[in-house]
């Protein structure tokens, strides 16, 4: 398979992630969007339909996804744009930030956009907030005044999660193990010790593995899409050959699947994005085997930083992710809080409409996948 000129490009830009591969831009195209490959060399700002256009010796990129709104009845040609976890570059340059920003800003002008989203990686501090180990980035802030100041909004639509845990990955696995909390380590061991195997599982186990987060989703009370949309996911990101790759990692118990994850990775940075599991065998402790061995699999591929894909928003117990985020502490990871989304509407009046009918519509669509998904796994 040949590789993609886009994914060589971005690799080598400063925070480059899996969001803003060609893959990612492949997947989103089957479903309504159109992907666009924006590009900032020296001297230029250039946006390409075909990534086969895109030059080399770029100081800053992005994937922007585009997707008309249905405008019956309105002359007006609208959109919504959306570059997720981009644009790509060095934030804290700020002649090219604000550069970026400029042309993004009249790019969204001319596109006839509802509002553009970006959800960079820019990180404003390590830590839980008012703990001791909490560290605010002042580069970060920078960038969240200069937003202020250009007219952006704190998104209320959050598509990604806005904080994370990142693990280290450039440690020994002594290191790592002796890391985690001395629960966590115990758990990694009871499972090897009860019979717990992990295997990489194939294109054939797919069906399988989405009948299990359905199984999942129905138990834990999240909200999924169609079997279709993870396949296609799955599917594109594990075609041999690629620069971005997706691994699904099974535990078994006496060969019968128990509990699964998604293994990404790109450019130096593994992400745990799908986690599935089912009710029997849990005392066994599989999934806590299976982000050990997606730990040792993404160090052993070159990746220096395991991202779990997901913290709090307000760290305290009232929050939904509060178990899960416990979980992941325990593997050793340091709490990472970024930007977050922030949304640029050149006119307000199309914003505020928008803002105001499609919470509601997402809530009816929520509630009606959870309704096809425990159909599905009844």
């Amino acid at each position: 398979m040949t590789l993609s000129p886009w994914n060589s490009i971005i690799s080598n830009l400063p925070n480059p992630h899996f969001l803003q591969t060609y893959e990612w831009g492949q997947v989103k195209a089957k479903y309504g969007w159109t992907p666009l490959y924006a590009v900032w060399t020296k001297d230029q700002f250039s946006v390409f339909s075909d990534q086969s256009s895109v030059t080399e010796n770029c100081q800053a990129a992005a994937l922007i996804l585009k997707k008309s709104v249905i405008r019956r009845g309105f002359a007006a040609k609208l959109s919504i744009l959306y570059a997720p976890k981009g644009p790509l570059m060095d934030w804290e340059n700020e002649s090219l930030r604000k550069r970026v920003l400029d042309d993004l800003q009249s790019f969204a002008k001319k596109q006839g956009a509802i509002f553009l989203k970006l959800d960079p990686d820019v990180v404003l501090g390590t830590g839980v907030p008012d703990s001791e180990g909490n560290v605010i980035h002042s580069g970060g802030q920078a960038v969240m005044s200069e937003l202020k100041r250009r007219g952006w909004v704190f998104s209320a639509d959050q598509i990604q999660f806005r904080n994370s845990v990142l693990i280290d990955l450039t440690t020994s696995e002594e290191a790592m193990l002796a890391h985690m909390k001395q629960k966590t380590r115990y758990n990694v061991r009871l499972a090897e010790k009860k019979g717990v195997t992990v295997r990489v599982g194939t294109l054939e186990n797919l069906g399988m593995l989405y009948k299990m987060y359905a199984e999942t989703s129905v138990r834990d009370g999240f909200v999924i899409r169609d079997e279709g949309y993870y396949q296609t996911v799955w599917t594109t990101f594990m075609q041999p050959g690629n620069l971005a790759t997706c691994q699904p990692l099974i535990a078994e118990v006496e060969g019968q699947p128990v509990a699964a994850i998604f293994l990404f990775m790109f450019a130096g940075r593994a992400y745990y994005v799908y986690g599935m599991s089912r009710d029997a065998q849990r005392e066994k402790m599989p999934t806590y085997l299976l982000q050990w061995e997606a730990m040792k699999r993404a160090k052993s591929a070159g990746c220096t930083v395991y991202d779990l894909w997901g913290a709090p928003e307000v760290f305290d117990e009232g929050d939904s992710m509060w178990g899960v985020y416990r979980f992941k502490e325990g593997l050793g990871g340091e709490v990472v809080r970024t930007l977050g989304a922030w949304d640029y509407a050149p006119n307000a009046l199309w914003y505020k409409m928008y803002t105001e009918v499609m919470p509601r519509l997402l809530d009816v669509m929520r509630s009606r996948g959870k309704a096809r998904t425990r159909q599905t796994v009844e």
